[in-house]
């Protein structure tokens, strides 16, 4: 299962990689990490009622004893991720009508979602042009869905092919000289 990308700090990072796949409307961003985490913990709602009796402190917060921390010389790496978060961004400026919106959203989840293997880390797939209105008059038509899915099925494909900086596995020739 792929989870969503939600937190916007995590889209900024993504969206400043390059991108790792492009189509005449689409762009596919990657980072390979894990979401980051909330500042702040969602409430569990078992906090005491501001109405009630203020807790009793026998023990004065100065003479409490203070923990001792061994000091650490450098932080720990970051995990890998273990799985896959996509996010999409699809402006208004793109797609004016909700409708398109909505339709273009549901075919990037479903192309991305039936992908067998993709690979862990954050993914973003950015709308970055907009469809013809001339040529896809209706917002919400069968020849825009299939359009938009036939474009999104090509970049999958484009991501299934490793990247072309990626060095052969073949052996490496000796250097002259």
């Amino acid at each position: 299962m792929i989870g969503r990308v939600v937190r916007s700090a995590d889209f900024e990072r993504v969206l400043g990689t390059p991108s790792r796949a492009r189509s005449a409307h689409f762009a596919v961003h990657h980072l390979a990490d894990s979401p980051t985490l909330p500042k702040r913990r969602p409430s569990t709602g078992t906090a005491d009622l501001s109405t009630g009796d203020a807790p009793i402190h026998p023990q004065a917060v100065d003479e409490t004893p203070m923990a001792t921390v061994p000091p650490t010389s450098a932080a720990p790496a970051p995990a890998a991720p273990d799985r896959a978060w996509l996010g999409y961004v699809v402006p208004k400026r793109h797609a004016k009508r909700a409708v398109t919106r909505t339709l273009l959203k549901r075919q990037i989840r479903a192309v991305f979602g039936d992908l067998p293997e993709l690979p862990p880390g954050l993914w973003v797939v950015r709308l970055r042009m907009p469809f013809d209105r001339k040529q896809f008059p209706s917002a919400s038509s069968d020849a825009l869905r299939t359009a938009a899915r036939a474009e999104l099925l090509q970049l999958t494909r484009k991501l299934a092919r490793p990247p072309a900086s990626a060095p052969a596995s073949g052996p490496v020739p000796a250097a002259a000289g």
